[in-house]
């Protein structure tokens, strides 16, 4: 009898992990990927598709045969041995796991989401460019934990990998990258996987210039960027940051590694008049509180 299924949002009663409340720590061990040593063995994808690498005879041959494989079901690896102190600031990118973000990040992301529970900010969560979810999958349990059924998660996500770069500050073209194109269904399977899946999870799909300026969105308490670029992260800030609540978190992921993105932040923050209040992360990632609006002043 075969167990395959034949949709993605066919229920996996059999394979649902639950995580309760005391397994948080442990959950982000998993979603990094830090509990397996093998999330550090390097794919064929990953190695013919390398940052700077200079285009070649063997680059392209790389890619043929990660291609050939790929249609027949193989993975081509090299072993590599786990660093845990990248593992931790995301410095690599983990084969098996569901987030890059590292666990520095997602730690910061847990005390982002606590406060903003135990202050009563008002809003939904979001995230733009989601990869495999595992920063969305985090901030689900932690709500789930919380007991919160009032907000809602909004995965945002081109699901076919990143546009290319329209901007010369931009730095790197990672468009067909086949190690970032990770569908709508898979995302959708992983929130299943661990029993997270439920009608608050939203995703929305499609290119930032289409969906975020007429997303559904009333309010948000977390508003956290990921998309690389100088375009996904303006268009980013201006489709939502005035729908984020005072004292609500506005978290750049790649502020300190990708040019676009920081040449983005600091023109919409000067733009804004907002010069101050910006936290430190891991040396790549920034963060900042929205101010709350004082009684008596509009």
């Amino acid at each position: 009898m075969s167990n395959l299924r034949n949709s993605a949002t066919d229920p996996i009663p059999d394979s649902v992990i639950r995580v309760n409340a005391g397994d948080i720590e442990l959950f982000k061990d998993v979603l990094t990927g830090a509990c397996h040593v093998e999330s550090a063995w390097v794919p064929l994808e990953t190695r013919a598709w390398s940052v700077g690498q200079k285009y070649s005879l063997r680059r392209w041959g790389g890619r043929v045969l990660h291609k050939w494989l790929d249609r027949r079901g193989w993975v081509l690896v090299k072993r590599a041995q786990l660093d845990t102190d990248k593992r931790r600031v995301g410095g690599d990118w983990p084969w098996i796991g569901y987030t890059m973000v590292g666990r520095t990040r997602l730690d910061h992301l847990q005390r982002c989401v606590e406060s903003v529970i135990k202050e009563g900010v008002v809003g939904d969560f979001i995230e733009t460019g989601v990869w495999r979810g595992g920063a969305c999958l985090l901030m689900k349990a932690l709500l789930r934990a919380a007991g919160d059924k009032s907000r809602r998660i909004w995965l945002a996500d081109s699901f076919a990998g990143l546009p290319a770069p329209k901007n010369e500050s931009d730095g790197w073209d990672l468009s067909g990258h086949p190690y970032l194109m990770v569908s709508a269904d898979t995302v959708r399977e992983n929130f299943q996987r661990f029993g997270l899946w439920d009608e608050r999870v939203c995703l929305l799909e499609g290119w930032f210039a289409d969906t975020l300026p007429a997303a559904p969105i009333d309010k948000l308490a977390i508003l956290r960027l990921d998309g690389d670029l100088y375009e996904s992260t303006r268009v980013a800030l201006e489709s939502l940051y005035d729908r984020l609540s005072p004292g609500g978190f506005v978290i750049i992921d790649d502020y300190h590694v990708w040019p676009g993105c920081r040449r983005a932040v600091d023109e919409f923050r000067h733009k804004r008049g907002d010069s101050g209040g910006m936290e430190e992360i891991d040396g790549t990632a920034v963060a900042w509180r929205k101010p709350k609006v004082l009684e008596g002043i509009n």
